[in-house]
């Protein structure tokens, strides 16, 4: 069955006329020959709106009712279904149903009749969208009210905006159509000020752009289009993580705010080959800032960052970019190649601005962050002065060395300089070791002239190498440091991972590796709603006191890290360096996982809670038609004969079938109670209401109705109390005892309790009283031991006759709902000891008004 569809005639404020349009539109369908029906309509006695109403087929409200007796009228959707129309009209598409009604919200109702393949005219005012509660309700300055998932609004097949002035709306007030005469002046005070009015109807048509936005852009990509369509103002502002980056973003949103309902996105072009001005710190600084003004941040890869800008842009149809005048090469700037030439010569009909910054005056690009210490490049300028020095006077003591030579032992002092200080003492040492050789061995000696051209070559090829080598000591130094940096990032994630699935997996566990980790007093996770002016709350934390919220940390940038918009990892004690802030990114993304596996986990308890209970109704259903079956044919049976010869039947024979259907009907009441107490457990609604409670007086109770010609009771005097729910340990012990006269019918079942506290107890320390309940029948084997407490198991396949398999199944079910413990041990000389573990009471009980019995025998 196909589908129906949803039309949702929206407004700025109730009033603005949707009923009116949903009703008229039901009438120009009824004209077009459609079935037309009308489930609710709020009508609010509009003269106008009920005319609409004439002629049109309407499904009578349901009366739902609770405990204090008629409620109120709600749409009844069992007759709309029945009726099955073409199309019905399903007013306030918002609505909160009545308590006992079908569905909790209308709009539930709304989907059931559009997956019977009913189309469905509803209404709705955009106060009423999720998304938008808060902005709302700060500017009318009123309660929020209901909404709805802005999700189920977009999967209406049609919105359809009901636009009126606000001064229209206004007078339709003043004339009493919208809300009774006497309520008037306060609504025109309050809700509806001309400004409130102004403001919804602004806010509904930027929501509704938002959709029709989100159709161009799917016909976009369906048909393949590429060029730009300038539907709507959208500016992309290209980051490049230096700090000219926050002009950009600030001169993009001066842009958009000559427009209304613009989008500003900002994108970084991460390539394979890092540039040295890129800096992650000031790219996180960034992203945040786009974020505040609303607009949006975006990764794409490529090696050309040009192309790769350009292609984001036209993706998603943008209208102008704006980028940095990068000062770039000075051949780029002379011949036009650089990105943003580049990026303006290529951009067809989008509209570049390149901004020019203070940064952009400086010719050189700011230099790579330091490889070396301060100490390993200070000795390195030192020894930049010394070895050359030293090189040549150990030099001029050896008799006749040629040029060559004395150019390699100084390029061995120029790369020893390299080793130890790295770029620049090396390239200080080659500059002053050519000045002393050119000084102390060319000819001229004792000047700076060089009369021979050969040693001018040789003196600048000394030069060259000296300074290549240099830098290439230099690079391997660096990336030799980024490397180890890199490995011990790598090994701190390694332990991190390693630790959450071998060990703690949990958020406190992983605050308190994180906290260790960056040796910070205090780490905490904060959460928020999908809303983002909703405040951040704190989950856990992990130290001496929680850290400051992350609106709060605006002086520690540094230690927040948003794994999304919603989750933060926030650290308290010290500023992280910018290793470690890329570290803690990483730690932000595992957090991230770490609570999804979390809600992943939950969502399979649950599912396999689901799938058992199905499990268990599946064998309840076969319970019913085999095992039920048994006792109620034999009651009918013996009814039947009662009935036709109850006069040529002997009294005796009357007797014996009277005890039949009494043993036949108890059987069954005890099927039906053990089906129902699984039902219970099965669906988690087993709630125990526990209290003090003796051993005795629950002995007392679950033994009546049980033969007790083979049970002994053996409890000692001072049994302490338990904490536990008298109804249900009544039945453990009544289902245990009556497992144990079953299936060990050639011995006595004893019921041991002794004083004192059992061995057991929880991970809390609680400790346990214990009660044991002892056959000598032929015990179970250790491989069923599981089995045995599963539903509908019987021990080595018994006949039906002894039941359907229950009873241990209910009496570990309510066991552990009681917060106890149910141990199956076997008996010493052959048998089964069952033991039942129960929290020992740390509150007063108070004794039964049943006569208290002494240590008996029965």
């Amino acid at each position: 069955m196909a589908r129906g569809t949803l039309r949702i005639f929206l407004g700025a404020a109730p009033g603005a006329g949707t009923t009116y349009v949903a009703l008229r539109e039901a009438r120009g369908l009824l004209a077009e020959g459609r079935d037309v029906v009308v489930g609710v309509a709020a009508v609010h006695g509009r003269h106008k709106t009920l005319q609409l109403l004439e002629g049109l087929n309407t499904v009578p409200p349901r009366l739902v009712q609770d405990a204090g007796g008629p409620r109120e009228t709600e749409l009844d959707v069992e007759a709309v279904l029945d009726r099955k129309p073409d199309v019905a009209v399903v007013d306030d598409f918002a609505h909160v149903n009545a308590p006992g009604s079908r569905n909790g919200r209308r709009w539930q109702d709304v989907e059931e009749l559009l997956a019977a393949g009913i189309d469905v005219l509803s209404t709705l005012n955009v106060q009423q969208l999720a998304s938008l509660k808060d902005v709302v309700a700060a500017i009318t300055e009123g309660p929020p009210p209901v909404t709805v998932p802005d999700e189920v609004v977009r999967r209406a097949d049609h919105i359809e905006l009901v636009d009126i002035s606000p001064a229209l709306l206004r007078q339709r007030l003043a004339d009493g159509k919208i809300h009774p005469r006497n309520m008037v002046d306060a609504a025109l005070a309050n809700e509806y000020r001309l400004g409130n009015l102004f403001a919804l109807r602004e806010i509904a048509l930027i929501w509704l752009a938002d959709r029709v936005d989100e159709g161009l852009a799917a016909y976009r990509q369906s048909q393949g289009i590429t060029a730009t369509w300038p539907a709507r103002e959208r500016v992309v502002v290209g980051l490049t993580g230096g700090p000219e980056d926050g002009v950009l973003i600030r001169r993009a949103a001066r842009i958009l705010s000559r427009v209304n309902g613009g989008e500003l996105l900002a994108v970084h072009v991460r390539g394979t080959r890092a540039r040295p001005e890129t800096s992650e710190q000031a790219l996180d600084v960034q992203r945040r800032l786009v974020t505040d003004l609303g607009g949006t941040c975006h990764t794409v890869s490529g090696d050309d960052p040009a192309q790769s800008l350009l292609e984001f842009a036209r993706s998603v149809n943008a209208t102008q970019i704006v980028i940095g005048a990068s000062p770039g090469r000075l051949w780029s700037r002379i011949l036009g190649m650089g990105a943003g030439p580049r990026i303006a010569r290529e951009s067809g009909d989008i509209d570049v601005h390149l901004v020019s910054q203070p940064q952009a005056r400086h010719g050189l690009p700011r230099p790579a962050p330091a490889a070396l210490s301060r100490a390993r490049t200070t000795a390195g300028y030192i020894l930049a002065v010394v070895f050359p020095i030293l090189a040549t006077a150990v030099l001029s003591l050896g008799p006749d060395l040629n040029l060559a030579t004395q150019a390699l032992v100084h390029l061995t002092a120029v790369l020893a300089v390299a080793f130890i200080g790295g770029l620049w003492p090396a390239v200080l040492a080659a500059v002053l070791g050519s000045l002393l050789l050119n000084y102390f061995e060319t000819d001229p000696v004792g000047t700076f002239n060089i009369s021979d051209p050969q040693n001018v070559f040789a003196l600048l090829v000394f030069l060259g190498a000296a300074v290549a080598v240099s830098l290439v000591v230099g690079l391997s130094e660096r990336q030799t440091r980024e490397a180890v940096r890199a490995r011990a990032e790598a090994a701190t994630l390694a332990d991190l991972a390693r630790d959450a699935l071998l060990a703690d997996d949990t958020v406190a566990g992983f605050l308190d590796k994180a906290r260790e980790t960056f040796q910070v007093q205090s780490a905490g996770l904060y959460t928020r709603s999908g809303d983002r002016r909703t405040g951040w709350e704190l989950q856990a934390f992990s130290g001496d006191a929680a850290p400051p919220s992350p609106d709060a940390a605006t002086a520690m940038t540094d230690n927040v890290e948003r794994a999304d918009p919603q989750t933060a990892l926030v650290l308290s004690g010290r500023t992280l360096t910018a290793g470690d802030r890329l570290l803690l990114t990483a730690h932000g993304a595992h957090l991230l996982l770490l609570r999804q596996h979390h809600a992943l986990q939950r969502t399979l308890r649950s599912t396999t809670k689901l799938a058992e209970g199905n499990s268990v109704r599946t064998a309840i259903l076969r319970a019913v038609s085999h095992d039920l079956r048994t006792p109620l044919a034999g009651i009918k049976l013996a009814v039947t004969a009662l009935r036709r010869q109850n006069r040529r039947l002997p009294e005796e024979v009357q007797a014996e079938m009277l005890a039949t259907i009494e043993s036949y009907t108890e059987r069954l009441d005890a099927l039906i109670s053990n089906l129902l107490d699984m039902s219970r457990i099965s669906s988690g609604s087993a709630a125990p209401h526990t209290a003090p409670v003796t051993w005795r007086d629950a002995i007392e109770d679950a033994l009546r109705g049980i033969p007790t010609e083979r049970i002994r009771i053996e409890l000692a005097a001072n049994m302490p109390a338990v904490d536990a729910d008298m109804g249900m340990l009544e039945r453990v012990i009544a289902n245990i005892v009556e497992n144990a006269l079953k299936y060990a019918p050639g011995s006595d079942v004893a019921i041991v309790g002794v004083s004192g506290v059992s061995n057991a107890a929880d991970d809390a320390g609680t400790p346990f009283g214990e009660l044991r309940i002892v056959d000598h029948g032929q015990g179970v084997p250790a491989a069923a031991v599981v089995e045995m407490f599963q539903p509908f198991q019987r021990l080595d396949d018994a006949p039906e006759g002894l039941g359907i398999g229950l009873g241990l199944a209910v009496a570990k079910g309510f066991t552990d709902a009681m917060g106890g413990e149910l141990v199956p041990e076997p008996t010493p000389g052959g048998g089964l000891t069952m033991v039942i573990r129960l929290p020992l009471s740390t509150g007063r009980y108070i004794p039964s008004p049943r006569r208290e019995a002494g240590t008996s025998t029965r």
